[in-house]
């Protein structure tokens, strides 16, 4: 089976439209040269990418550059209406995917960008869809989460960084004997649950890639008699989280919110939290100084299994429907420079995805460097299913107390339900046809 053909499976959510203002469309600016609307959808790097625009506007004469940093729903109303961005650097989600399923985006492969791109990670862009043929989106930033922990307790108690799962349960036994909660749990948001506790138990318990790709052969045969599916292969993952959020974490992280972690965490209340980058600066604010480090959980007894959960944080596509790709194009090679694309990365605790990039300077992310180097990443389970399979609230639920067993035959159900409503013959038009509902 194709590459394409295992990614068209993968069903994505509806997404609302939005209307495009007039005044964001682009041609020929006042001094005669060339206009192309860019959008970038990561608004805490605004000032950053602005100065770039400014800088590559000063550069030359030929092409000028407008910023448009309009939300999702402004972008899919604006390739409905034929009249989409020249460029965009947008998280790579299902959002952006359904654009690349549908073949609406111009291949990227001739580019000097797109061979500056390590080729390991185009699996992972391949998960969300493909378009044969053609290389549609550049990742342009890969964000790393892992365990966050707090060095100075491990350090006051001689704890080592774990490397299997039976260390890290003496870990969590040593933390909570000496008055410390192992874990800071914030299980009122259920995106918190999502993304660090199910994503890093899947993730470090089995190949990610290689169970969606045989969950997307099955199809609508998912169920207690398939090869793969939710029940078989989470339940042991599942059953190793329950066992961390019900012995290790604070008392009432069921009342607790993201930002109730952050603050509890910089003042010393936990000695490892499951977050990604993004907390590092929350974290900063309250306590500036407290050295943090990062580590993959470990969910088996083998070292050789820990990787890291990673995101395509920002990916570069230049639609079809744009009328300037030439001028995109020398746009979408600036973005690429190395002194760009590195320091962008480095300013957002992000890893850069090309062959030659240094790795990322901030001691908090060190402990992800070798994992990243060498490949061993995974992306997280919780946003490769469709948005109508509402996996982050089976995940909260979970920790709440809902059966693993009976919860994961319920996504089971789900998923052969979606892959039923799917007709047979293009496994991309019906992706296509999944978005639309």
């Amino acid at each position: 089976m194709s590459t394409k053909t295992r990614a068209g499976r993968r069903w994505f959510a509806a997404t609302a439209v939005g209307v495009l203002g007039a005044s964001l469309l682009a041609g020929c600016s006042t001094d005669g040269r060339e206009t192309i609307r860019f959008t970038f959808s990561k608004r805490e790097a605004l000032s950053f990418m602005n100065d770039v625009v400014a800088q590559y506007n000063a550069s030359q004469d030929k092409v000028r550059v407008e910023m448009d940093s309009s939300g999702v729903d402004v972008v899919s109303a604006s390739f409905v209406r034929g009249n989409p961005p020249d460029i965009m650097l947008a998280n790579y989600n299902y959002e952006v995917a359904r654009f690349v399923q549908r073949c609406a985006l111009s291949d990227l492969s001739g580019t000097a960008a797109a061979a500056s791109v390590r080729e390991d990670l185009q699996p992972l862009m391949d998960q969300y869809g493909s378009c044969e043929g053609r290389t549609s989106a550049l990742p342009y930033s890969v964000m790393a989460a892992s365990v966050i922990y707090n060095k100075q307790i491990f350090d006051q108690l001689g704890l080592q960084v774990p490397t299997t799962y039976d260390e890290l349960i003496q870990v969590a036994e040593t933390l909570k004997q000496n008055g410390v909660t192992p874990f800071y749990g914030t299980f009122k948001d259920d995106w918190t649950v999502a993304q660090g506790w199910y994503d890093y138990s899947i993730g470090g318990s089995l190949n990610v890639i290689d169970f969606f790709d045989g969950l997307a052969d099955e199809g609508d045969q998912v169920g207690p008699d398939s090869a793969v599916s939710f029940a078989k292969d989470f339940t042991a993952p599942m059953d190793r989280m329950l066992e961390l959020a019900q012995n290790y974490t604070n008392p009432d992280a069921e009342s607790r919110a993201y930002g109730d972690g952050n603050l509890a965490f910089a003042q010393g209340e936990a000695g490892m939290y499951l977050q990604g980058p993004w907390a590092l600066g929350e974290i900063a604010k309250t306590a500036p100084d407290l050295p943090v480090g990062t580590f993959p959980l470990p969910m088996t007894d083998d070292p050789a299994d820990l990787k890291v959960r990673v995101n395509m944080d920002l990916a570069a596509i230049i639609p079809e429907a744009s009328r300037h790709q030439d001028a995109a194009r020398d746009f979408l090679e600036y973005l690429y420079q190395p002194e760009i694309i590195e320091a962008y990365n480095e300013s957002q605790l992000g890893f850069a995805p090309t062959k030659d990039a240094p790795s990322p300077s901030d001691p908090r992310v060190a402990g992800m460097i070798p994992y990243y180097d060498e490949g061993a990443i995974y992306q997280g389970a919780s946003v490769l299913v469709p948005k109508t399979i509402p996996t982050f609230n089976y995940a909260q639920a979970m920790i709440f107390g809902a059966s693993p067993e009976s919860t994961l035959r319920t996504m089971d159900e789900d998923w052969s339900r979606l892959a039923f409503r799917q007709p047979p013959a293009s496994t991309n038009d019906a992706a296509g046809e999944e978005a639309a509902r």
